[in-house]
């Protein structure tokens, strides 16, 4: 039993992850509640029990030549490499269907993040993948909605237009991790993945996405609007500083006040 273990605080160092922890960690049972809990991950250990609890072969030779190559890369590579020998794995697997939905339940938020990264790999238009990486972006667990907008980041660059237009009901969606999930997709600069550069060039063209959100009540989808305009500041100061203004001018509330200070940091550093 590990009902235990779920409401555990993270350890402050990989050293002092509890052995219990590490053990259910490492067999799928709970969840990471940290990012020292994710670094300390045995990804093979971990991806042989995820792949026999869902009904795929542990010792297959598509997953261990995976495994036996995943010290070459850096952390979060290795988890797109594993997601996708998952994927190659059930290709041919009339019950295809049944496996993705096992691991996109799995208890373990890392297999589900290996769930959402197959929405990468199939042939499908964006508005056909923002459909199917909805349920992951709505996970409770952070790490699987980080995994979530990286899986559609690609596309959601190659069309602002369209993305925009697409996302336009994300962000009156009543659930903040959707609505967080909208602004972070299109950050300018982006997180752990290359910009979109026409967002860099010309912010205002996802304004539809950040005005509703300009005084939103979750304090978790206002830092992400937040670090979407100090990102924009970088190339477009001046649009960022005259934006701020008039939403505290239209605005008047403390959310939007906080807001618009942590969006405005990166200013006030270089005029310091």
């Amino acid at each position: 039993m590990v009902q235990h273990l779920l409401q555990r605080r993270g350890a402050a160092r990989i050293a002092l992850i509890p052995p219990e922890v590490l053990e259910a960690l490492n067999d799928g049972l709970v969840p990471t509640v940290n990012l020292n809990e994710f670094l300390a991950l045995d990804v093979p250990r971990l991806a042989r029990r995820v792949a026999a609890s869902i009904g795929l072969d542990p010792r297959a030779e598509r997953l261990e030549d995976t495994l036996a190559m995943l010290g070459a890369f850096k952390p979060l590579k290795r988890h797109l490499h594993v997601a996708r020998a998952f994927y190659d794995m059930t290709a041919p697997r009339p019950d295809r269907d049944r496996i993705a939905h096992a691991l996109a339940v799995h208890p373990s938020d890392v297999a589900r993040s290996w769930a959402a990264q197959w929405v990468a790999f199939p042939d499908l238009g964006f508005a056909e993948r923002l459909a199917a990486v909805r349920r992951f972006a709505a996970d409770p667990h952070f790490g699987v909605r980080e995994m979530a907008w990286m899986a559609v980041r690609a596309d959601a660059g190659a069309d602002i237009d369209r993305t925009v237009r697409l996302l336009r009901p994300w962000v009156l969606d009543p659930d903040p991790n959707l609505r967080r999930f909208a602004c972070e997709l299109t950050r300018p600069r982006g997180v752990w993945c290359a910009p979109i550069e026409a967002l860099q060039a010309q912010p205002w063209r996802a304004l539809a996405l950040l005005e509703p959100l300009k005084s939103d009540p979750s304090l978790y989808v206002r830092n992400s609007v937040a670090n979407w305009l100090n990102d924009a500041a970088r190339s477009q100061p001046g649009w960022v500083r005259g934006l701020c203004a008039r939403w505290c001018h239209e605005s008047a509330t403390r959310e939007t006040a906080a807001l618009t200070r942590r969006a405005l940091r990166s200013l006030r550093d270089v005029a310091d």
